[in-house]
């Protein structure tokens, strides 16, 4: 009777279920815990098959058999519906004083809830149109009961509305919709297991089949690599251009980490030189919605195809001779077969399609290294042993560089390029004369004639004694030009350039000679002449004086 009972718990609760009762509903009219309903119903999903009518007279037994219960005041009764006696009347179960029965399409319709209480509305029926909206933007029940609460004053519990959630998540689940594209419009892009290489010493290793199919065509490339990585991944789709013969619009890929280096649904990070790869090209990377492979069904089906037609049971010696193989592969069997989905010929649809690709550029994609460096406080980032000159303003800051075999090119974080430098040798500085701060610039460094320039300033004699001076003693002659500027700081720039013509005329091309004729202006005009002394006679004096002493 045990093993009966258990069997009848386990159909009844499936039987009910099927009939719209919640959980709750389930375990009160049965007597037994939520959690053993949710266990029976997950194992009647697996199996999926369930004898309605037996179902319905275990259910009878069930409920007698705890007639008694401390729990009923009134004994529980099972009453079957068609499959049970014939009649058109839904099956009802009785327990105790309340009458659980099917929902009807009335109740059904106003959102009443058949969770074995009283029957009453629930509180999100109110809310349904905006819980709908919510559901259709992929909002969780935890989220919704969140914005229910802080946006529409919503007094419920958590649990009524993840109950509503999952009903009406169940009453109508939508198809999915199937996307198709024009020709030249989208390519979709994934990585598979390729056939195995057993080199020649017996190393035995995978490696990674890459696979692009142009949506509509269904035309494919398949080349295998060793990593996905971002480089290899780059010049794999470059191959598949080449073969195609032009670019499709838009490249739907996984969310790989070769170009994706961060994910997101609604603005996902591309890799820094995938984006130049697209730019380079004319084309755009759709990364599609993490964990949703049905985002790219067709190459979801393209790379399986590949593995179990055109690999499965096969060895190769390298990597060489495998994607020698997958060229011939998608040549002669391939693109020859009629496709399932389009009925018609690969090669011939693609051939139609061919025209509305976009055209390839007159050159590859550049090779080049890239990566983060940090500014180092002279004002240098290291790029493989070499230093390279960025503008002050960026010291102590990240930056991004570039580098192949001639140029380094180096950018703010924004991809705005605030340097470019010829590769330099390996220990060596690379330092452009706009990248130093003009504080940090010596007089030395301007050159003889910015400090030519500079003496000018001061007066025109001053910058005639400055060039003669430079012509007559040379690079030696730079720090007097600076000595020169700096007695700007001390005197006026009259004194200075009168001194240097007085310097100049007399062809003394020392800067101690213009700061003698300085000295001796500024003592002789401190001397004053005295009018009035006891030894000093007067004028009248001496004129009465002279015609005596001459007579």
């Amino acid at each position: 009777m045990a093993n009966r009972i258990k069997m009848a718990v386990e159909q009844s609760v499936v039987v009910l279920w099927r009939q719209g009762w919640s959980y709750r509903a389930i375990a009160r009219a049965l007597g037994i815990h939520r959690e053993t309903v949710s266990g029976h119903v997950r194992e009647a999903q697996a199996a999926n098959a369930v004898d309605s009518a037996a179902a319905w007279e275990s259910a009878s037994d069930v409920v007698a058999a705890r007639r008694d219960g401390p729990d009923n005041s009134k004994p529980a009764t099972v009453t079957p519906g068609n499959g049970g006696d014939g009649s058109s009347k839904p099956a009802t179960v009785t327990a105790g004083n309340l009458d659980v029965g099917e929902p009807s399409s009335e109740a059904s319709a106003r959102g009443v809830s058949c969770n074995g209480d009283s029957g009453q509305q629930s509180k999100c029926e109110p809310f349904g149109a905006v819980i709908d909206e919510m559901l259709e933007l992929g909002l969780t029940a935890q989220r919704i009961y969140q914005d229910l609460v802080a946006d529409h004053a919503f007094t419920g519990s958590y649990s009524s509305v993840k109950r509503f959630v999952r009903q009406r998540a169940a009453v109508s689940p939508l198809p999915f919709r199937r996307m198709e594209c024009g020709p030249g419009e989208e390519a979709q892009v994934d990585f598979g297991r390729g056939a195995p290489i057993v080199e020649a010493d017996g190393r035995r290793w995978f490696p990674h089949v890459f696979r692009m199919v142009l949506s509509y065509s269904r035309k494919g490339y398949s080349e295998s690599i060793r990593r996905e990585k971002t480089e290899p991944f780059i010049r794999c789709m470059e191959n598949a251009f080449r073969h195609f013969g032009g670019v499709p619009k838009t490249i739907v890929i996984d969310n790989l980490r070769a170009a994706v280096s961060r994910p997101d649904w609604y603005d996902p990070d591309l890799n820094p030189k995938i984006e130049s790869f697209c730019r380079h090209y004319g084309t755009v990377i759709l990364p599609t919605k993490p964990r949703t492979p049905r985002y790219k069904g067709k190459i979801e089906s393209g790379v399986g195809y590949v593995k179990d037609n055109g690999l499965k049971g096969k060895t190769f010696k390298s990597l060489e001779e495998e994607n020698r193989w997958l060229t011939q592969w998608e040549t002669q069997v391939a693109d020859h077969r009629i496709h399932g989905t389009t009925r018609k010929q690969v090669r011939e649809l693609f051939e139609h399609e061919r025209p509305s690709l976009l055209p390839l550029p007159g050159s590859y994609f550049p090779c080049f290294q890239e990566g983060q460096r940090c500014v180092h406080w002279d004002g240098h980032v290291e790029v493989e042993k070499s230093y390279y000159s960025v503008p002050p303003e960026h010291v102590g800051r990240r930056v991004w560089v570039r580098w192949d075999s001639r140029t380094v090119r180096i950018y703010n974080l924004k991809f705005e390029q605030i340097a470019v430098h010829a590769r330099g040798e390996i220990g060596k500085f690379n330092t452009q004369q706009a990248h130093l701060d003009s504080r940090k610039i010596s007089g030395v460094e301007m050159g003889a004639d910015a400090l030519i320039a500079r003496a000018v300033k001061i007066g025109e004699k001053a910058g005639e004694w400055a060039k003669a001076m430079i012509g007559e003693r040379g690079v030696t002659g730079i720090r007097v030009l600076l000595g020169l500027v700096a007695l700007t700081r001390k005197h006026t720039n009259k004194e200075i350039d009168e001194a240097c013509g007085l310097a100049l005329s007399h062809g003394a091309y020392k800067l101690r000679a213009v700061r003698q004729f300085m000295e001796c202006r500024t003592e002789q005009e401190q001397f004053d002449f005295l009018s009035e002394h006891p030894l000093i006679r007067d004028m009248a004096d001496y004129g009465e004086l002279v015609p005596v002493s001459f007579t």
